[in-house]
């Protein structure tokens, strides 16, 4: 029930702010307070919806640019199933899940733990050039869809999940990224359930992009990829994972 003791009604005098309204306290009506109008509420609106446009626009520019994760997942659409390179995709996808849950919470001081992130820094390096070093020293082989072996020798959804989740981990680029995502581009004031919100449309983007990718190469490589062709672009997805890898030593 509404409190007797107020009254609410339309500025018609305050013209320079046309969607708020005029909140007097009957028992001090010298201090009047600022409300909101059905005008403000749809200035609000506008406001959540170039919010989401300008995060979302920024996050899939930095996602269909090629870095570690799509030349693994080249890689591993070129030699193996389908399936296997879409459980790469959904270990990666997890890994950003993480660190967006990381962003999305506020986590900011997690930044600042240099020792955590200088690890991470190393970590990471190390393994895209174990990758790399794997990718560079395959032989070439004959294009069978059916074949047993591989270049990692993993042959197991569970396994190829693993490979994509650890290669999203070590990857402190990521973390870096959403944490200064939403720091620059997400207001304070918005509240949690929608930056879950983001978060979960972000997530679903890395995922649905990166099985994307697979599905297309994976298709390519059936129709069109010779022995040889398969062959450079083994080596050209080996250096440029080398050079993400040295990247992150120099950094």
């Amino acid at each position: 029930m509404p409190n007797p003791s107020i009254l609410l009604f339309h500025s018609t005098e305050f013209s320079t702010r046309p969607f708020c309204s005029i909140l007097y306290n009957l028992s001090n009506p010298h201090y009047p307070m600022l409300v909101a109008s059905p005008s403000l509420f749809t200035f609000y609106r506008h406001q959540i919806r170039m919010e989401f446009i300008i995060l979302a626009t920024a996050h899939f520019m930095a996602l269909i640019t090629p870095g570690p994760d799509f030349f693994l997942i080249m890689q591993t659409a070129l030699r193996m199933r389908l399936k296997y390179a879409w459980a790469v995709c959904a270990g990666i996808a997890t890994a950003n899940g993480l660190y967006i849950s990381i962003a999305v919470l506020g986590l900011e001081y997690v930044r600042t733990m240099h020792h955590l992130m200088q690890a991470l820094h190393y970590a990471g390096g190390m393994y895209l050039l174990y990758i790399a070093v794997l990718l560079l020293k395959a032989p070439m082989r004959t294009i069978d869809v059916k074949e047993t072996n591989n270049i990692l020798r993993l042959r197991d959804s569970k396994k190829q999940f693993l490979i994509g989740l650890t290669s999203g981990i070590l990857n402190p680029k990521n973390i870096i990224f959403y944490l200064s995502l939403f720091t620059a581009m997400v207001s304070p004031a918005t509240p949690l359930y929608r930056r879950s919100l983001y978060g979960v449309w972000m997530a679903g983007m890395v995922l649905g992009w990166d099985m994307m990718v697979a599905l297309v190469i994976n298709r390519r490589r059936r129709v069109d990829l010779s022995e040889i062709r398969l062959f450079r672009m083994e080596k050209i997805a080996g250096l440029a994972l080398a050079g993400f890898g040295i990247a992150l030593f120099l950094h």
